[in-house]
C-alpha cells in the first residue's frame, strides 16, 4: 500500500475521532463510564503524530505499529480492544492486498482478536455489533464494497440501540442499558467510515 495511502488513513482516522469526541463522551456517559471519546482521541492523536513515521512502513507493520500505539495511549478497554484489532490484522495482511478477499482475511483475524481480548461475541452490544456485520458485508469479491461497508456499519450500529448489553460496564445497567447506542459500535462505525473515505479517494 502507498505511503500516502497509510498517511491519509492515519490523518482521516484521528480527524474523525478528534471531531466525534464529544459525542462518544456523551453515549459512554450513558450508559459506561463516560471516558470513550476522551481515550479515544488521546490514542489517534498519538497515531496521527506518528503519521510520518508509519507511512513509511509496509502496511502489515503500519497496523502492528498503530495498534501498539493505543494500547499504550488509551485507557479503558478500548484500547487493548482496538489495539488487538490492528496489531492481528497487520500481522496477517499482505504487504500489498491485492483483493477484498485479502483484505477481509486480515479483518477476520483482527475481529477473532477482539473476541479473545474481550471474552465477548457478536449480539452483546458491543464494537463488533459493527465488526462483524461489516466483515460480512465486504467477505466477497462482487458489488461495491465500500458502500456495502457503509450500509452494513450503519445499521448494524443503530441495531445496538436496541439491545441489551451484556459486556462491559454498561451490562451493570440491564434493560436500562436498552435505548442507548454501544459507545464503542459508534467509534466502530465512525472508523470503518473513515477507511472508506480515504479508499474511495484513492480509487
Amino acid at each position: 500500500m502507498a505511503p500516502d495511502v497509510i498517511r491519509a488513513l492515519c490523518d482521516r482516522a484521528a480527524a474523525t475521532i478528534i471531531e466525534h469526541a464529544q459525542e462518544l463522551t456523551d453515549l459512554d456517559r450513558a450508559i459506561g463510564d463516560g471516558d470513550h471519546g476522551i481515550n479515544m482521541k488521546r490514542g489517534f492523536e498519538a497515531i496521527a503524530a506518528q503519521a510520518d513515521e508509519l507511512s513509511g512502513m509496509a502496511i502489515g507493520q503500519a497496523l502492528q505499529k498503530a495498534g501498539m500505539v493505543l494500547v499504550m495511549k488509551v485507557g479503558g478497554a478500548s484500547g487493548p480492544l482496538y489495539g488487538s484489532l490492528l496489531i492481528a490484522m497487520g500481522k496477517s495482511m499482505p504487504d500489498v492486498p491485492r483483493s477484498g478477499s485479502e483484505f477481509a482475511a486480515s479483518f477476520a483475524e483482527g475481529i477473532e482478536a477482539v473476541k479473545k481480548r474481550g471474552k465477548s461475541e457478536a449480539g452483546q452490544k458491543t464494537m463488533l455489533d459493527v465488526l462483524v456485520p461489516v466483515l460480512s458485508a465486504i467477505d466477497n469479491e462482487g458489488g461495491d464494497l465500500l458502500s456495502a461497508a457503509r450500509q452494513a456499519a450503519e445499521q448494524s450500529l443503530n441495531a445496538t440501540k436496541d439491545m441489551k448489553a451484556i459486556k462491559g460496564r454498561a451490562s451493570f445497567l440491564g434493560e436500562r442499558s436498552i435505548g442507548h447506542l454501544d459507545p464503542g459500535a459508534r467509534s466502530s462505525a465512525l472508523l470503518v467510515n473513515a477507511v472508506c473515505d480515504v479508499l474511495e479517494a484513492k480509487v
